[in-house]
């Protein structure tokens, strides 16, 4: 009777031991790059997610990459995950989207901007979506509408500044952006009564995107939700209106925004078009708000970048005035070579986007190792581009990195490099592939025209010490104060 009780009570360990040993051998078979699971459920998603400064990978990605290599599995986010700090890996999943590969959000981010958002969509209705933002945001459209609102965006935040008082840079960044996305998505005047209660709204909103997926009274994921709600009345309120002014009109007018344009040339759902408008709203203020920031903080600290800035900025000027024209022009904006050398360099360092969430459709063989069928998969772009082995001294702000070597000035060249195919190749900023990210070319405008009135209009300083962290959003802990002096 003992000996039957002793055994009974073994079974239930032998087959732990067994299971295990049955999964350490599936694991050989299949040859899964090394790691581990962590705890279960939530495997390592607190450590991958804990907070760190921007300018580095984090101490989860050192120990990891240290310990496994660049590329390495693990439980991120409820699912097994392989993690990629590989650039040639991170390259083969954006081109092979859709094909081996697909976006593969968390749930709780289409909860809060929507299943119709671009962001989570996949296939032929992605493509339909971003066939539209890109249509409207066009290479004429950047020349002829959206160069002068972005310089008219500009001089307004630049004007309203106190000189000598300490102010948030990064709050007067997010005020340019999101003034200048709500005016030409749904023609929002910046500062009207309307606007600056939707920008709120968008405050509440943006805080639920990063946080945990409760849906109780109080947290920030359900006040998210409210604030998802709102935004959407009033979007809805906007096509209304707009749907009634397109009736009333005759003949074929010219579209303003992209709220008329999508009523005019789409066979979009009411739903769909809604949830199109709120995800570009996210992407056009978020990311490129956050840059802008970047780029004030690290070009504080580095004087020699700011003196040839300025120079650069100078001579277009100059040029302007000799033309006896007031604003900006394509042809002045394609001068502003070291300050597309800023924003690659501030892009590269900052990582604003530092990962994107992807499924893999199909088994995948990559250096000797398996990566399964139905597994997440998490490029990691901040670890390419920190990475020593592709970038000379990656963690400094180095924007003559990005010079080719006839734009180069030896004076103030700190980096012995010149821009090669390996740098360009290894760069990941918006992403690649078929979801490379419509409002790039946008972005990068916002940031040289507001960077050419900054250093013709005002010198800067730190009001006190901050420092860009990742959460894993970009933000500044204490929003960057600053102090701004006439020149």
């Amino acid at each position: 009777m003992l000996n039957f009780s002793v055994q009974f009570l073994l079974l239930p360990t032998l087959a732990v031991l067994l299971s295990v040993k049955l999964i350490k051998w599936k694991r050989k078979q299949l040859n899964l790059p090394p790691g581990r699971r962590g705890w279960p459920f939530v495997g390592e998603t607190f450590g991958y997610l804990k907070p760190h400064p921007a300018t580095s990978v984090g101490q989860f990605m050192e120990q990891h990459i240290s310990r496994y290599g660049k590329i390495y599995r693990s439980n991120l986010f409820g699912e097994p995950t392989i993690v990629s700090a590989d650039a040639a890996l991170n390259r083969f999943i954006l081109q092979n989207e859709g094909k081996l590969f697909e976006c593969s959000y968390p749930s709780s981010i289409g909860g809060i901007l929507g299943k119709w958002s671009m962001l989570v969509l996949v296939g032929d209705m992605h493509r339909e979506m971003r066939m539209i933002s890109l249509n409207f945001m066009n290479n004429v459209r950047l020349r002829s509408r959206l160069l002068p609102e972005v310089e008219r965006h500009s001089l307004l935040v630049l004007r309203s500044w106190i000189h000598g008082s300490p102010f948030s840079a990064l709050e007067e960044a997010k005020k340019f952006t999101f003034n200048l996305m709500a005016k030409n998505i749904m023609s929002m005047e910046p500062y009207e009564a309307k606007t600056e209660k939707l920008r709120l709204e968008y405050i509440s909103f943006m805080k639920g995107v990063i946080s945990a997926p409760l849906k109780f009274p109080g947290t920030p994921y359900w006040k998210a939700l409210k604030s998802r709600s709102n935004i959407l009345n009033v979007i809805e309120q906007k096509m209304q209106e707009r749907s009634q002014e397109m009736r009333e009109q005759e003949g074929d007018e010219e579209v303003d925004d992209l709220l008329g344009w999508c009523l005019k040339h789409s066979n979009l759902s009411k739903e769909q078009t809604l949830d199109l408008l709120l995800s570009l709203l996210f992407a056009g203020h978020e990311t490129s708000s956050v840059a802008l920031a970047s780029a004030i903080f690290f070009l504080e600290s580095c004087p020699k970048a700011v003196q040839e800035l300025r120079e650069e900025h100078s001579e277009i000027e100059r040029k302007k005035l000799q033309r006896a024209e007031s604003s900006l022009t394509w042809e002045d904006y394609k001068e502003m070579e070291f300050t597309q050398c800023v924003i690659n360099e501030t892009l590269r360092l900052s990582n604003v986007v530092r990962f994107v969430h992807r499924k893999v459709l199909r088994d995948v063989e990559y250096k000797g190792y398996k990566i399964p069928r139905g597994w997440k998969i998490l490029p990691v772009f901040a670890s390419v581009h920190l990475d020593s082995s592709l970038y000379d001294d990656p963690h400094r702000f180095t924007p003559w990195r990005w010079q080719s070597n006839k734009q180069r000035r030896p004076t103030l060249c700190v980096q012995k490099n010149s821009v090669t195919s390996t740098t360009t190749n290894n760069f990941m900023p918006y992403g690649g592939g078929p979801r490379l990210c419509a409002g790039s070319e946008l972005a990068k405008l916002e940031l040289a025209v507001f960077l050419h009135h900054l250093v013709l209009s005002y010198r800067w300083e730190l009001a006190e010490p901050d420092h860009p962290l990742a959460f894993p959003f970009i933000e500044f802990p204490k929003g960057l104060p600053i102090k701004v002096y006439p020149i």
